[in-house]
């Protein structure tokens, strides 16, 4: 199945269902999505829907859809992107050596030990 990115919803739609990001939506008359786009949905998903629940399942998807909607709306042609949302900055330490080499001192307790390395029996033939 041929898949399109679509910039203004950030998602990737399969093409039958990319006119959910164009939508045109009136305060009187709210667009939401049918009960035969949320059981494809869900076919794609590999999600099998009673009837019983379908129902809920289409409300609550188009809930979301209509949430996402709002965020889209919001202007952000202004704001720069943030590492963090607090303004913050980490302190980080001096990069300095703080332990010494002590492999020969550890390794000598070692059973057998060749060039720094560990020797351990072969496991697999």
């Amino acid at each position: 199945m041929d898949t399109t990115l679509h910039k203004a919803a950030g998602i990737i739609l399969p093409p039958d269902l990319l006119h959910l990001s164009h939508r045109q939506e009136s305060p009187e008359n709210p667009v939401s999505l049918t009960k035969e786009q949320v059981q494809h949905i869900a076919t794609l998903a590999r999600l099998q829907l009673e009837d019983r629940e379908s129902d809920d399942v289409v409300e609550k998807l188009s809930r979301i859809v209509d949430f996402v909607d709002q965020l889209q709306a919001a202007p952000t042609d202004d704001v720069l992107p943030m590492a963090h949302p607090l303004n913050m900055s980490q302190r980080l330490r001096a990069d300095e050596v703080s332990e010494t080499d002590q492999r020969d001192f550890v390794q000598q307790n070692a059973p057998s030990t060749e060039g720094g390395y560990y020797l351990v029996p072969k496991v697999i033939e």
